[in-house]
């Protein structure tokens, strides 16, 4: 209930309709994404337990109507259950734990399976993990890139964190605490450690934290402050290009090419300074043929 209003349940058309959840705060749910949960003839849930008491929060019943789990381990088993619902008419609602569904959370294979299946897609958007972390970190909102998830293994981490270093614009990743500690540190030998950076905690929550600085002061705090609680989302300010002199360039590339091909020091010279690939690589040319 909102108020001493019912939840409206009015029959929905139908469709997958993919409703947003909050992520802490849970009167900060739309009436449009109660709406769909007070009406929706299956509601498939990542976990049917945070859902079944969000929905008592807000007073809808669920009635004869069915509520199942939808995660990635089980999604495969799922998705033929909720096409043949929607043949026979009924209307689906995905909901993940907290946020938008399909942004680091499940959801998008299913939208897919759907849509290719000829049926409706339509959202109740709403709270979301990156917008609000954009909200309040204080670096430039105008052009983002969502990178959601690092990968696990070192090497393959700081690969990915490489892959964008160019990217010109505030880079926005989910992150878990346990590894805050290592991902801060990897960015900063990816991105330099003076790029400005914020650490976003438990947003819309009681304890609430945006820690602002450089990516090397975040990485030396949580590496002394250990693993922080919360869900977590860190947010890179985007690369502040400065004039980047001959002998500079000529230094990285000297000690580029003691561990790397002419070839793959240039790429890593041209992505570590902002500079043309062809013209790091011409240079290593010239520095290796003068020996």
């Amino acid at each position: 209930m909102i108020g001493n209003k019912q939840v409206n349940a009015a029959k929905l058309s139908s469709g997958l309709y993919i409703v947003s959840t909050p992520i802490g705060a849970a009167r900060d749910i739309t009436l449009h994404a109660l709406d769909i949960l007070g009406a929706a003839d299956i509601i498939a849930a990542e976990d049917t337990r945070n859902t079944r008491k969000l929905m008592d929060i807000h007073g809808i019943q669920l009635g004869a109507r069915k509520l199942i789990s939808y995660h990635d381990h089980n999604g495969h088993e799922r998705r033929p259950f909720l096409l043949e619902a929607l043949k026979e008419g009924k209307s689906v609602a995905l909901v993940s734990d907290a946020g938008t569904p399909l942004l680091a959370d499940p959801g998008y294979h299913l939208a897919q399976y759907v849509r290719d299946a000829g049926y409706k897609v339509a959202t109740a958007p709403g709270a979301s993990a990156l917008l609000a972390a954009l909200c309040v970190a204080g670096q430039p909102t105008d052009k983002f890139f969502f990178a959601g998830f690092a990968p696990n293994k070192t090497k393959a981490r700081s690969d990915y964190f490489k892959s964008l270093g160019a990217v010109p614009s505030t880079l926005v990743f989910y992150e878990s605490p346990k590894r805050l500690a290592k991902c801060l540190k990897d960015m900063v030998s990816a991105f330099g450690g003076g790029r400005a950076a914020t650490v976003c905690r438990e947003l819309t929550k009681k304890f609430e934290e945006a820690r602002l600085g450089t990516l090397q002061e975040l990485a030396d705090h949580y590496t002394q402050a250990g693993a922080p609680k919360g869900e977590i989302v860190i947010v890179v300010g985007p690369l502040v290009k400065t004039e980047v002199t001959q002998a500079e360039i000529d230094q990285a590339l000297l000690t580029a090419l003691k561990d790397f091909r002419v070839k793959d020091a240039a790429k890593h010279v041209s992505e570590q300074l902002g500079i043309s690939r062809n013209q790091a690589y011409e240079r290593a040319l010239e520095l290796r043929k003068d020996g």
